[in-house]
């Protein structure tokens, strides 16, 4: 309690004072402000949407000096450049064994971005990340596009290719994996046993090329296909300490639906991938994982303030066959599901409270979910129910303030002693503080 109170001081100090994936290097190229494209970054406005869409390039308000004979070469006077930095502190409700309670990260992150126009018709987002737990510099988030658009039936067609290295990346709703809620959260939490492939096991391993469309400002689809990469691995790839390396190429779909009604907005949609992989080599027995995913938006202004809600639901069947022949499955065939649901409340650009609920289901194996200290389950259940409850605070919008609790019911398939060393789910309930700053 003493802590909490240590933390509400922090924050009182803070907000005494005079959104957050809203890059500055966009705002600098289309002179517009964040919250034009976003609700709260990284979630995304109506227009948002369109500007990614269009390839990061909607807005040319950037001016280019033009070199050499017609248009030979085009350069920005102003790179799309943007820095990131996040301070933070978690505290469990009960420290790991051996381990101190509160974990301060600073910086939790430092992120370079080159984000925004590189060309006519081409954009990006590319991060280059430091991590506190590796102490050092890696690719982060990265895609690079290029968009159009044309009249097709009369009605208008944005369409675009993308090169871009997690699934789901390319998606311009936040209720997909790689956008979607919590937008900034802990690096030093429990992780649960098992989720699905989909929700961020090939993020920023792989690489993947796919197009996409917009019809009449309704109707979306998507197609990209993923090859492992293992950014920091050996090249050639051998797959050697990765449990996951893709035979052949791994298809994402996507297909999605708008509309507008009144002041409400609705998306509703699916997306998914098969995965067909080589656990810790190239070649012999494989592992299979297909997911197909649903998904909806909705978002209602009221005024100046607004509510956002995002769902979806995610449902993996899987052949571990290559596991089962290793010794570390009971039985080949598995299955994984995970519902995720989030509804936030803006008010003026500036403050913002989250409610979540999280799911995970599966069945029981007592081989592949294996007992141990804080990690495992001691029933070979994957099963994991929890919520978050989170605030934020934009004192400018670029300087972003969170204080979020994420407490579990469930954890591993038990609420207490679920991992047969005496830990009970409600021990990896979290304090989450942060401070991030965009320039």
């Amino acid at each position: 309690m003493r802590k909490i109170m240590q933390w509400i001081a922090v924050l009182a100090v803070v907000l005494s004072a005079t959104n957050s994936y809203a890059l500055p290097s966009y705002t600098r190229q289309t002179g517009l402000t964040c919250n034009v494209c976003h609700y709260t970054p990284p979630e995304l406005t109506p227009f948002g949407r369109i500007f990614k869409l269009s390839g990061y390039t909607l807005i040319q308000s950037a001016k280019q000096n033009t070199i050499g004979s017609g248009h030979d070469l085009r350069l920005l006077k102003v790179l799309p450049l943007s820095v990131a930095f996040s301070v933070s502190d978690t505290e469990l409700q009960a420290k790991q064994p051996q381990t101190q309670n509160g974990t301060a990260a600073f910086p939790q992150d430092l992120s370079l971005y080159l984000a925004g126009e590189l060309a006519p018709h081409l954009g990006s987002f590319f991060e280059v990340a430091y991590t506190h737990a590796n102490d050092h510099f890696g690719m982060g988030m990265a895609d690079l596009r290029y968009a159009n658009s044309t009249k097709l039936f009369g009605k208008d067609f944005r369409y675009g290719a993308t090169i871009n290295n997690q699934p789901t990346i390319e998606d311009v709703w936040n209720s997909t994996p790689a956008y979607g809620f919590p937008w900034i959260a802990s690096a030093v939490s429990v992780p649960q046993i098992a989720t699905p492939v989909i929700f961020g096991a090939l993020s920023q391993d792989v690489v993947g090329l796919g197009g996409y469309g917009m019809f009449a400002n309704h109707l979306y689809g998507d197609v990209t296909l993923y090859r492992s990469e293992h950014a920091g691995g050996a090249t050639p790839v051998t797959g050697t300490g990765y449990n996951i390396n893709i035979s052949g190429a791994a298809p994402y779909w996507r297909v999605a639906w708008q509309q507008s009604f009144g002041d409400n907005y609705l998306e509703i949609g699916s997306y998914g991938i098969d995965v067909n992989s080589y656990p810790n080599a190239v070649s012999g027995p494989e592992n299979r994982y297909v997911d197909p995913s649903f998904d909806f938006s909705y978002e209602r202004p009221f005024g100046s303030n607004a509510l956002s809600v995002h769902g979806t639901y995610m449902h993996e069947k899987s052949n571990l066959g290559a596991t089962l022949a290793a010794g570390g499955a009971a039985f080949a065939d598995h299955h994984l599901d995970e519902e995720r649901f989030d509804a936030t409340w803006y008010v003026r650009s500036k403050f913002s409270g989250t409610g979540a609920f999280f799911n995970t289901t599966g069945n029981t194996d007592a081989t592949l979910y294996a007992p141990a200290a804080v990690m495992g389950s001691n029933n070979g259940s994957p099963n994991t129910t929890g919520y978050i409850a989170q605030g934020g605070y934009w004192p400018v919008q670029n300087i972003d303030i969170t204080l979020a609790y994420t407490g579990y019911t469930k954890f591993n398939g038990a609420s207490t002693n679920y991992d047969g060393s005496g830990r009970n789910a409600s021990d990896n309930n979290t304090v989450y503080i942060a401070l991030w700053l965009l320039f």
